[in-house]
Formats: C-alpha cells, sequence, structure tokens
C-alpha cells in the first residue's frame, strides 16, 4: 500500500503545474517565435499564446494516464496518480515541448492477461479519443495564411509566395513535422486547403503541434514491446510465449528503422572505422539487457549494422528517425522487452481481443517513420 500523506498529493500537484507551466512557455515560444529570456518584448500575451497549446496537450495526457489509473483501480491494483515530467529547454535559448510525458506506477500486483490487458489499452484508447477531438478541431478551424506572418514577419515581405523564398535558402533551417496516416487523414478530408499550413510551419500552429505530439506519444506507448501499453495488448492477446517472439522482432525492427540514414557510405569513408565501431558498441549496450551470449549479442549488433548499411547503398533516401534509437536504449536497458507472466493465464474473451487488435490499428494510423526532420 501507497502512504497518501498530504506531502504525496503536494507532490504530485505541484509536478503538474510545474510542467502546466513549462508546456505554455513552450506552446507561446512555438506559436509567437520568442522566448521568456532572451526577448526584450515578451509579454503575457506570448505566455498566454502558448495556452492553446498546453491545455489540449496536458488534458490527452491526463486523459492517458487517468485511463490507466481508474481501470486499475477497477480491478483493485494499487497504482500511483499521475507522476507529469517537465521538461521546458527555453531557458537555454532552444524550443522544446514543455514536458518529457507523464507516467504512473504501478505497484501490484497484477494477477491476470486480462488485468494486464485493460490497464493497458485504457489509457491510449482514452487519450486516442481526446487526440481525435483536438486535431478535428485545430484543423476545422485553422487560421488564414496570413497568421504565420506574426511568428515569421520577415516573411511578409514575400507574401503568400514566402515559400518560394525563404525554404530555398541553404543557411536556414527548420523543424518539419513528419507525416502519419491519421493527420493526412486530417489534412485531405477536414482541413480547408485553402488554409492547409505549410508542414515547415505546422509547428507554430499550436492545437495541431499539441495533436501531432499527442499522436507520437500514443504510438510510442502502443508499441507492442515489453511492458509498454502495446506490450501489454500483445501479451493479452497471445500471451507469454508469442509476446517475446513478437516484442524482440519488433524491437530489432525498430532500432533498424531509427538507424536508418546514420551510418551510410559517405559517413562510413570518412570516419571508419570509428564512427562505424562506436555505433555497433552503442547497439551492443542495448541489445545486451535481452540477456543472450555475449556472442549472439555481438552477432545481432553487427547485423543491424550491417542491414542498415547496405541500405543505404540500395537508396540514399531511406532515413530512419534517429530520436528512436534512445528508445531503443531505454527499452533494451531498463524497460525491458520481455513481458512478466501473471499467474492466471485464461485467455482473452473475443470482445476484449477485437479490441486490441484496434488498438493495434490506432498505433498503424498513428506512427510516423520520420516524426522530426530537420531541413
Amino acid at each position: 500500500m501507497i502512504e497518501k500523506d498530504s506531502k504525496y498529493y503536494l507532490k504530485k500537484i505541484l509536478l503538474f503545474v510545474v510542467t502546466f507551466i513549462c508546456t505554455t512557455l513552450a506552446g507561446g515560444e512555438w506559436a509567437t517565435g520568442k522566448y521568456i529570456f532572451y526577448s526584450p518584448d515578451y509579454a503575457w500575451a506570448d505566455f498566454a499564446a502558448g495556452f492553446a497549446y498546453s491545455v489540449p496537450f496536458l488534458l490527452i495526457l491526463g486523459v492517458h494516464e487517468f485511463g490507466h489509473f481508474f481501470t486499475a483501480k477497477y480491478h483493485k491494483v494499487e497504482v500511483t496518480l499521475p507522476n507529469f515530467i517537465p521538461g521546458w529547454l527555453g531557458f537555454m535559448g532552444t524550443f522544446s515541448f514543455g514536458t518529457f510525458g507523464a507516467l504512473i506506477r504501478i505497484i501490484g500486483p497484477i494477477r491476470s492477461r486480462k488485468q494486464y490487458f485493460d490497464i493497458g489499452i485504457a489509457g491510449p484508447i482514452a487519450g486516442f479519443v481526446v487526440a481525435l477531438g483536438v486535431l478535428w478541431y485545430g484543423f476545422a478551424t485553422l487560421p488564414p495564411h496570413e497568421y504565420i506572418f506574426q511568428v515569421h514577419p520577415e516573411y511578409e515581405q514575400y507574401g503568400l509566395d514566402y515559400a518560394d523564398h525563404v525554404y530555398n535558402d541553404p543557411e536556414q533551417e527548420s523543424i518539419v513535422l513528419g507525416n502519419n496516416i491519421l493527420f493526412w487523414l486530417f489534412e485531405e478530408y477536414v482541413a480547408d486547403p485553402e488554409r492547409l499550413p505549410n508542414h515547415r510551419e505546422i509547428m507554430h500552429y499550436p492545437i495541431l503541434l499539441a495533436g501531432f505530439l499527442s499522436l507520437f506519444f500514443t504510438a510510442l506507448n502502443l508499441l507492442p514491446i515489453g511492458q509498454l501499453d502495446g506490450g501489454h495488448i500483445i501479451y493479452g492477446i497471445f500471451g507469454a510465449k508469442k509476446h517475446q517472439w513478437i516484442a524482440t522482432t519488433l524491437y530489432f525492427l525498430l532500432a533498424y528503422v531509427a538507424g536508418l540514414g546514420l551510418i551510410t557510405v559517405e559517413t562510413s569513408l570518412d570516419s571508419l572505422p570509428w564512427t562505424s565501431i562506436l555505433y555497433v558498441g552503442f547497439l551492443f549496450i542495448c541489445f545486451k539487457g535481452l540477456n543472450y551470449s555475449f556472442k549472439t549479442t555481438i552477432i545481432l549488433a553487427l547485423s543491424v549494422f550491417v542491414a542498415q548499411y547496405l541500405t543505404s547503398i540500395i537508396s540514399r533516401d531511406f532515413s530512419g528517425f534517429q530520436g528512436y534509437l534512445l528508445f531503443v536504449f531505454i527499452l533494451g536497458r531498463f524497460i525491458g522487452v520481455k513481458h512478466p507472466v501473471t499467474a492466471d493465464e485464461t485467455p482473452l474473451s473475443t470482445q476484449r481481443k477485437v479490441l486490441g487488435w484496434i488498438a493495434l490499428l490506432i498505433f498503424v494510423l498513428c506512427f510516423s517513420f520520420n516524426p522530426f526532420v530537420i531541413e
């Protein structure tokens, strides 16, 4: 049992308040291009502009975590209240998303596949429903194209043809949101095509940014690996043995996709062998958490490296999101790829299995191979 005194609740509330302030600051930075410590004309209106990002984003995260919380309580599984994790980097003069997410800690014990399944699936389903509403509203109420001149007044000299001028500058970098199936569907069938922003500028539309990040975090949670929400779902549907096979296969596939474009023919010729050796060493450290023998782990790390290298020879256009490599490390070394086995291995009902497949479809709709691209 958790000792829930006033300090326990105060800590949870304080973390949420700090995260709310941090995400509002981050949202204001994306919406206005101003930093509180670096912009002399920074005003309350610049901070308030971040509410359009922080409110929907934390609402989706909160609904997700409380979906887990209340389902665990329904099954009489002891669990903590959500911990929101602040992550604002504006004091460094760089953009951030204001938070590293939120999580609850299951004290347990969880006694059956059904309990794991129910607790695992409740969060992403609940958060996804709210994310759909946020995205629908965001795409249905897009401002005119001239809105971007508030963020980039330097574009105004070019008028609405600014894209033909500012994006051709080789010295100018911009963060582009990658696409996923669901985001594409909203762009095609909900948004007014006359108001649809350039993908290089969506970061400055706070409601769309909140919705996109929510899909990104939903996809991460629904990865069918280890004790992630998707791992709980796969374990509930298939049981421990099949879960281990599915999760391990997808873990190596994630490592392969994440590293695409990192090691190419050009980089290898320029810095061989050190870059390649360090990268293979990193993969070895990640894969070591799977508890294979030293020899097998080395072979697996080399195999992923060779597959990525050969892919770069076939086409230079194949590129993954290297930020996923951090997730590969966290999964391999901390969260784990396998799933604990419960005392009650009773198979799920047909209704729960159908719901599980719907959740996996949501993962496909939300996942992006390259969610953030620097151009």
